[in-house]
């Protein structure tokens, strides 16, 4: 079996620990076959997960989120008749299902909706203020105290030619 060392990586990144782990069990497991699904992003902050459950009824299928672990299942109810079919090809698979999908901290599922057989799941990720982007000021000067300074100098420039 290949290992993986990742220390290259922390040697230069700050609070990452869970991320071993993470690869660890990314490696670990094989991903489901079944259903098939898209994970798509739609734009900066919008994802969007889709299942293909054809055959499935809306009350047959789950979507819970526990520790920031995305769960979607699906059971098909047994129904007496079904029992009395001989299929001569089955083709469409109707057996019971379970996706897990880790989120992120800042990812939050905003619905669910089942339309023409696809199961969509959105997702949003909300930056809380804190963690957006900022300039950091040296010395306690900001950016606005450098572009006042700058629009003084220009003003006082522009008096000494006049």
């Amino acid at each position: 079996m290949n290992t993986l060392s990742l220390s290259p990586l922390f040697r230069r990144s700050i609070g990452f620990d869970r991320l071993n782990d993470l690869f660890e069990t990314a490696m670990k497991s094989d991903a489901p076959s079944y259903p098939p699904y898209n994970v798509e992003k739609h734009g900066d902050n919008d994802y969007r997960i889709v299942v293909a459950a054809s055959g499935f009824d809306e009350s047959e299928l789950e979507v819970n989120v526990e520790n920031r672990l995305l769960t979607i299942s699906g059971a098909k109810e047994q129904k007496e008749e079904a029992s009395q079919v001989n299929y001569l090809h089955q083709g469409i698979a109707q057996r019971s299902f379970r996706l897990s999908f880790r989120l992120d901290e800042q990812i939050e599922v905003q619905g669910a909706r089942f339309e023409n057989g696809l199961l969509k799941v959105d997702l949003l990720r909300i930056v809380p203020e804190a963690q957006r982007p900022r300039q950091i000021a040296i010395n306690g000067r900001t950016s606005q105290s450098l572009e006042h300074q700058g629009e003084a100098q220009r003003e006082t420039s522009a008096a000494s030619v006049a």
